[in-house]
């Protein structure tokens, strides 16, 4: 019997993990699991009822990539087998990981004669290796950016080839992807410093420590072509992908097709791509990444012979089944479309939804169990890719995707409304989340106007992320919203718990006069309620608010002065505390009566910590070094100790000079978000 695998699991465990896969493939009933369902899909093609392909897939990947194929596959009536690792036992965890660009295991599985969809070991290899997919990218003419063709051996040979190059350099793990093993250096010491951890992050992920260098193009955007070719010698490129929103060089947000390409010079990359696939003779879906700067020269960056996180915008805008396709051509049938056939019908936005704080450096690991889930699948032409569920559990040890988060549009803008409506409806509990910052995004003007690079975050919030700033409208929006809620919660409690037992007639209050405090700001506003609409005066301004006040509902349906907003509430409490999701950003919005405002007054202050003199660790993961002890002086800047979190290290460093009290890590450990890590004096 013939199989279909496509892996995604951690590289440096692929020897056990091939070990319990061919022993699965031999052995499993002919029967699919799936931990969780995959969602409503946006693509059109039909499958040939009298087109024989494989009886059973084995897929070798977790979360929501193994939900996605599992559909095609029952969409095409092949049977599945999913495996899990021990982590996943119990629980399921969104995720890539490296195994379907591994050369090893697609060895291993031709010599057991399991067929691998996904291209020969040749291709894998060869675009698997920066240094040497480079050098074939050159030869196949292909554009490629300028830099060292070899392996760089030691952070001084490396600090030597830079110079020769010239700042800025990019350090990239030669068999990396996903942005891991990845370092830009502008001077020596960053070269250093990042050959360092570019080769133990490169270790952990691939297994592999082998660096280059090559010229950092400043400023540029991120496009990739899709490629799909057969064992016959045809390939198409499938238009491209605009990928440039990134952070820690990993993609936030993508989009198809990009606002910056004219015909002539996508037809260019494409063709370039094209080239590239047929000159390792590449058989599948593959994706081609080029660099791209401003005056719209295109460089060959790398080639994945996979399928892509982000292959869901193409399938919305060509109305092709990837998966399918790469069925398809795994059996050895031709494609069924020729260039001509290939359309841009319509624009569609990716946003990956990440458990992850945004307020540390544009998104750190946020860990923890989904409380409460609902995606936003109620929408028109949405579309919500994920291998999670309520309950499911988010750990340190798989990459910290919850869910990619697609939508549709005959046009930019109308995909860009569905995105922003998308990301309002999309109720996650139990674990900090990036939606503020993908709602920040994508209705950004830069972004809106497509004005976009690399360096999009970091230029837009040169100060980090610090969440939706409100003008004057919004807050009043906002304050008049809580104050609404908070009468809305009083006015149940009253016919919850009063003691009238007499048949009556009520009568009910409809007027309130309120304190709301956001911040160190506090105003004081007055409430009316003529049937189901409040009307709210502060600073001589009114509000009206009117809607779904379903206080056991998630989502809050509000229409505020006419425009209709979708609002969440996570918490209320006794205080009067109130904490809110208000165009995407959660605020903590405190309302009291008059007289508890004025008692509050007298209430002492919580002293703040003093955290310069303290080093706590910014999210869960483990301590991978510890450069310091008690009695040394550090210098402001001085690392003290390395925490990797889903592969990827982070070095934290003094805030001021001074003098190490204690130290409460060692390398190996775990540590959650907030642990102690370092005391100085």
């Amino acid at each position: 019997m013939t199989l279909w695998m496509i892996g995604n699991m951690a590289a440096h465990s692929v020897p056990s993990t091939l070990k319990r896969l061919l022993f699965a493939v031999k052995y499993s009933p002919l029967q699919s699991r799936c931990c969780a369902v995959q969602r409503e899909a946006q693509y059109s093609t039909i499958s040939i009822p009298s087109e024989k392909t494989f009886d059973k897939i084995l897929i070798a990947n977790r979360g929501e990539i193994a939900c996605r194929v599992i559909k095609t596959c029952k969409k095409m009536g092949i049977q599945t087998v999913a495996v899990h690792s021990d982590v996943d036992s119990s629980a399921v965890h969104p995720g890539y990981g490296f195994l379907s660009e591994n050369k090893e295991f697609a060895k291993r599985l031709a010599a057991e004669g399991v067929a691998f969809i996904g291209p020969d070991t040749h291709a894998i290899q060869a675009m698997g290796d920066k240094i040497e997919s480079k050098l074939i990218a050159k030869a196949a003419k292909v554009n490629t950016i300028p830099g060292f063709d070899g392996v760089v051996k030691t952070a001084e040979e490396a600090v030597k080839i830079a110079q020769e190059i010239g700042y800025p350099v990019m350090i990239k793990a030669s068999a990396g992807g996903g942005g891991k093993g990845m370092r830009i250096a502008w001077n020596d010491e960053e070269t250093r410093e990042g050959f360092r951890f570019s080769s133990q992050e490169a270790a952990s992920s691939f297994g592999d420590d082998r660096l280059l260098i090559e010229k950092y193009i400043d400023n540029p955007r991120h496009i990739e072509i899709q490629v799909l070719a057969d064992k016959h010698g045809n390939a198409l490129w499938l238009n491209e992908r605009e990928c440039s929103i990134q952070r820690r060089n990993q993609k936030v947000v993508e989009e198809a097709p990009s606002t910056f390409l004219d015909p002539v010079t996508r037809r260019a990359m494409g063709e370039q791509a094209v080239q590239l696939a047929k000159a390792v003779q590449y058989s599948s879906a593959g994706t081609v990444e080029f660099l791209v700067d401003s005056k719209k020269n295109f460089y060959f960056l790398e080639m994945n012979t996979r399928l892509q996180v982000e292959h869901p915008i193409t399938e919305c805008i060509t109305g092709l089944d990837l998966v399918e396709q790469m069925i398809r051509v795994a059996k050895g049938y031709q494609l069924q479309h020729t260039q001509d056939d290939i359309p841009i019908n319509g624009w569609a936005i990716e946003c990956r939804v990440y458990a992850e704080d945004p307020y540390k450096s544009f998104g750190l690991p946020s860990i923890g169990r989904l409380s409460q889930y609902q995606e936003p699948l109620d929408l028109d032409k949405v579309r919500v890719d994920s291998g999670i569920q309520e309950g499911s559990d988010i750990s340190i040890y798989y990459d910290p995707m919850i869910s990619k988060l697609i939508t549709y549009g005959a046009t930019r803008a109308e995909a860009l409304g569905r995105m922003e409506d998308a990301l309002d409806n999309y109720v996650i509990r139990g674990v900090t989340h990036n939606i503020p910052l993908l709602r920040e995004i994508i209705t950004h003007p830069r972004f809106v106007s497509g004005h976009i690079s690399t360096n999009f975050l970091p230029e837009v919030y040169p100060d980090g992320f610090k969440g939706h700033q409100l003008e004057a409208d919004a807050k009043r929006e906002l304050l008049a919203s809580a104050a609404v809620l908070y009468i809305t919660a009083e006015l149940r409690s009253a016919k919850v718990l009063g003691t009238q037992r007499v048949a009556s007639t009520p009568v009910e209050c409809s007027h309130w006069e309120l304190c709301v405090e956001l911040g160190e700001e506090r105003q004081d506003v007055e409430i009316s309620k003529s049937g189901t609409v409040y009307t709210v005066e502060m600073d001589g301004a009114k509000v009206e608010v009117w809607g779904a006040l379903n206080l056991a509902s998630p989502l809050l349906p509000l229409t505020i002065n006419g425009t209709q907003r979708m609002l969440q509430c996570l918490s209320r409490d006794a205080a009067g505390v109130i904490v809110l999701q208000y165009l995407g950003t959660l605020f903590k919005v405190r309302v009291l009566s008059k007289l508890a405002a004025e008692l509050n007054s007298y209430m002492p202050e919580k002293v703040s910590e003093d955290t310069s003199s303290i080093l706590r660790s910014p999210m869960p993961g483990t301590v991978v070094a510890v450069s310091v002890k008690p009695g040394d002086t550090v210098a402001e800047g001085q690392e003290i100790c390395v925490i990797e979190a889903m592969k990827m290290q982070n070095s934290l460093t003094a805030v001021k000079q001074a003098k190490v009290k204690s130290v409460h890590c060692k390398p190996g450990e775990t540590v959650g978000e907030g642990d102690l890590l370092v005391e100085l004096e």
